[in-house]
């Protein structure tokens, strides 16, 4: 028999109670039982007068309407507030009854810019929640998975701008300068001046760059990258640099331009996390580089890099063929030639050169060098010592194992982020606004996995306590 009372309810007046609207195991339920959200009236107390003006709304329904929007991957704010007006379970979270009025979706946009800009708010909402984290000794820190993704900037790509950037300064430029020079000196060579503009009259192939590069800007959001790699799309992107332990757990963050390397934006994230107790640092090959092998084995940390095939040419004699011979300090070919020392150059690099008078004779000259002199050159850099045990530590039993787990952890988070919390871009134009994303982005998944996680250790401990009420009641009645 078929039922026709789809509308008849519409009218009903009813009285309920809004907490007995929410499912008892929604999502909502446990995040608000994970975490004490008062410590937000704490960070933004300075921002707030104590007696002048009008009552403002409640700081921590403000802070949780974008929690809810990058919780569920809502694509704007605008849309948000739509969601929270039929949303029960979404009002309750938020501390509204289902005739309150919803805050209209330009507020947090207001305040922000108003209270928080130029602020660390977010940053700080990250680091309370991370320390929940760590209260419960979930965290392990011991070993950190670092890598970046790109995030599609609010830009379009076609209204852009070519400009002269500057280059920026690398973070072990001075350190580097100090050793070449000291590096030339034990080799008879004179020091490199101090300006760049000035040719290098030992190493005319080291060239004397300039101190800036034209770069392609966004006239709509300056501060984004132009970001190109393999066949993706290019488009103007955010990178934002991120570290997690083995568990999953997002230790912290950085936010960059998206046309700069993983290896010149390591050393901002690094600084943040460098007092943790880090005992292994695992990266992909964008990161193994002899500046950061150097800082990390330097600290005291256990690089492991993975296998980086060599960019030779097809058909020519592969780096590892030359031998090295550390005493005295040349290289020896295939053909049992030696490659003297040379010069070091401004990119930290000794050159090893042959003889051209004997390479001209050799019978692997098609295989070792395309030089109209047949001079072949090999390099090795003043750090190469570090890579060296970087290799080593990439060969310990282990490390091919624990380099696996970056699918399971620091990539899994990426695509969690992408696909489930609206990651993929975004719609607010500045490296701030990155910021405050990537912070309640990164806030959310640690506090999402922490209730899950609460929750779960809740049920543990009651069927434990059932089970001891149980057992005590049998031994009265016996």
């Amino acid at each position: 028999m078929m039922t026709q009372n789809s509308d008849k309810k519409r009218g009903q007046i009813v009285m309920f109670c809004m907490d007995d609207m929410v499912p008892k195991d929604h999502l909502l339920r446990k995040i608000d039982k994970a975490i004490d959200w008062n410590f937000i009236y704490d960070l933004v107390a300075e921002k707030y007068s104590p007696d002048q003006g009008r009552p403002s709304m409640d700081p921590v329904m403000l802070i949780k309407i974008p929690f809810i929007q990058y919780l569920y991957g809502i694509r704007s704010m605008r849309q948000t507030i739509r969601e929270i007006e039929v949303n029960v379970a979404y009002r309750w979270f938020l501390g509204l009854d289902m005739l309150d009025t919803v805050p209209h979706f330009t507020t947090f946009g207001k305040n922000y810019t108003r209270r928080f800009k130029d602020t660390d708010l977010f940053e700080q909402i990250f680091k309370k929640i991370l320390e929940e984290c760590y209260k419960f000794k979930l965290v392990d820190p011991s070993e950190v998975f670092v890598d970046a993704t790109h995030v599609k900037a609010h830009a379009n790509n076609k209204k852009m701008q070519k400009r002269i950037a500057e280059q920026e300064a690398l973070f072990y430029e001075e350190m580097l300068r100090k050793e070449i020079n000291l590096d030339r000196e034990e080799h008879g060579k004179k020091p490199l001046k101090d300006n760049d503009d000035d040719n290098d009259h030992d190493d005319p192939t080291s060239g004397s760059g300039g101190t800036g590069k034209e770069v392609k800007t966004s006239t709509t959001d300056p501060e984004s990258g132009w970001f190109h790699k393999g066949e993706h799309k290019e488009v103007f992107a955010y990178s934002v640099q991120t570290a997690c332990d083995r568990h999953g757990w997002i230790l912290d963050y950085t936010v960059n331009p998206g046309n700069l390397h993983d290896s010149r934006t390591f050393k901002g994230l690094f600084d943040k996390i460098d007092d943790i107790g880090i005992k292994r640092l695992i990266a992909d090959a964008g990161y193994r580089t002899p500046a950061i092998a150097k800082l990390l084995i330097d600290k005291g940390i256990e690089p492991v890099f993975p296998y980086k095939r060599p960019m030779t040419k097809k058909g020519f004699f592969k780096k590892y063929e030359y031998v090295y011979d550390e005493y005295y300090d040349c290289y020896i070919c295939p053909n049992d030639k030696v490659l003297n020392y040379h010069t070091t150059n401004r990119e930290g690099y000794r050159e090893y050169r042959s003889c051209g008078i004997s390479c001209a004779k050799c019978p692997y000259i098609d295989r070792c060098t395309e030089n109209k002199n047949h001079v072949k050159t090999i390099t090795r850099h003043i750090w190469e010592d570090y890579m060296e045990i970087c290799e080593d530590i990439r060969h310990t039993r282990g490390m091919k194992e624990l380099y696996s787990l970056r699918k399971e952890t620091i990539e899994r988070l990426f695509g969690t982020a992408k696909e489930a919390h609206g990651f993929r871009y975004t719609n607010m134009i500045g490296k701030a606004r990155m910021q405050m994303k990537a912070g309640l982005t990164f806030a959310c998944l640690n506090l999402k996995k922490l209730a899950k996680m609460k929750d779960k250790m809740g049920l543990f401990m009651s069927f434990y306590n059932s089970l001891l009420s149980f057992f005590s009641k049998k031994e009265c009645y016996a």
